[in-house]
């Protein structure tokens, strides 16, 4: 028995430092949960974590929930577009597109499986659509579900109020949001094996925003990913207009004031909506998708939703950083051949990882309304 306990602790710790959700060995995901109806207020944010876990943001309940979707089972990916998505989604819900909005969308990594929030928009009621790798559209269901809730912690002043993104980061959950208080920036910091009722730690995040040039407290984070460099665990967060930085984390106490290291300046005017990483002939790249709210006096592209790719190895800088971060723009000019504007992505308003060589994208090609399609990694 001994033997047995000491191979499950190797294994636990193998699966941390690998910095992958499938590392997890299976049935550590929930030391407890409960069965039912969670009554999620609002689903803002969707991510898996491992074994079909669905990671639910709820900002209005202030929670996150987690759900053990059963979906574990490969079972193909989507190799075709699907035009107008937004159509055929609110055709499952009887309405029409007008009515919805589509506030999220994930790859579920264990199947294949596609999972898009959904906002019915007469009812104001949130609801969980699905498409296979065959195209056909289903409804994930919460009526009867494994789930743990996990309250998010209140800041000094008052309660996380909006979840603008969440990962599952190895031995914990990572949540990112906003308060109404001067150090309104939060980060919550979740532990695994996940507990029901179980609350993590909060932080509050101050960041040198590049393109202002002044440290600020109260913009969230509009995407954030897990990193780890150097033996140091971090999360990498972006923002409007467009700073990205990186906040080591394995020093960090509750309650902490985190003050991140501006890495790269992507220009302002825009906001980040989604990044992952990826490699692609054996280089490392984060690839991020954002929003231009200064496209008609300066557009980057023919659409407001543009995305970049960046070279990984920017993130590891700690030297020119904040002042000296690396920019994308010197005045209105390319500047740095490592971030690069991702023209065949034009137009794409959500995007996941589909698998190690395409992304799913939801793009508005102002022609044929939004088109579910793969694409290559660029």
């Amino acid at each position: 028995m001994k033997r047995r306990a000491l191979l499950t602790v190797i294994g636990l710790l193998v699966g941390a430092m690998a910095g992958s959700p499938k590392a997890l060995a299976a049935g550590v995901i929930f030391k407890s949960s409960v069965t039912g109806n969670p009554d999620v207020k609002s689903i803002e944010v969707i991510r898996f974590g491992p074994q079909g876990v669905l990671l639910v943001g709820d900002g209005r309940g202030s929670q996150v929930i987690a759900i053990d979707t059963g979906d574990a089972t490969p079972r193909g990916t989507l190799q075709s577009a699907i035009e107008r998505i937004d159509d055929k989604l609110a055709g499952r819900l009887g309405t029409t597109a007008k009515n919805i909005k589509i506030n999220d969308m994930v790859v579920n990594p264990a199947s294949g499986v596609v999972y898009f929030s959904v906002l019915k928009q007469d009812e104001r009621k949130p609801v969980i659509l699905t498409v296979d790798g065959s195209g056909k559209i289903g409804e994930f269901a919460l009526d009867n579900v494994k789930y743990a809730r996990l309250p998010l912690p209140a800041g000094d002043k008052g309660p996380v109020t909006r979840i603008t993104d969440l990962s599952w980061a190895d031995d914990r959950v990572l949540v990112a949001g906003s308060a109404s208080e001067e150090f309104a920036s939060k980060l919550v910091s979740i532990p695994v094996p996940l507990v029901h009722e179980a609350k993590g730690s909060i932080y509050s995040a101050e960041t040198y925003h590049v393109s202002h040039g002044r440290w600020e407290t109260r913009a969230p984070m509009s995407s954030l990913m897990p990193f780890r460099d150097a033996g140091r665990f971090y999360v990498v967060g972006a923002f409007s207009c467009t700073p990205v930085v990186k906040y080591p984390l394995d020093e960090l106490q509750s309650g902490a004031k985190a003050k991140g290291l501006s890495v790269i300046e992507l220009g302002s005017g825009n906001r980040p909506l989604r990044m992952f990483s990826y490699e692609k002939d054996g280089k490392p790249y984060v690839l991020m998708n954002t929003f231009r709210f200064h496209h008609a006096k300066s557009p980057v592209g023919p659409s407001p939703y543009w995305t970049v790719r960046i070279e990984q190895s920017l993130l590891t800088e700690n030297e020119a950083v904040n002042e000296k971060a690396v920019r994308r723009l010197d005045k209105k000019s390319p500047a740095a051949e490592r971030i690069q504007v991702v023209e065949a992505y034009h137009g794409v308003m959500n995007l996941d990882k589909l698998d190690a060589n395409r992304a799913l994208v939801i793009r508005d090609d102002g022609e044929k309304g939004l088109t579910l399609t793969p694409l290559p990694l660029p």
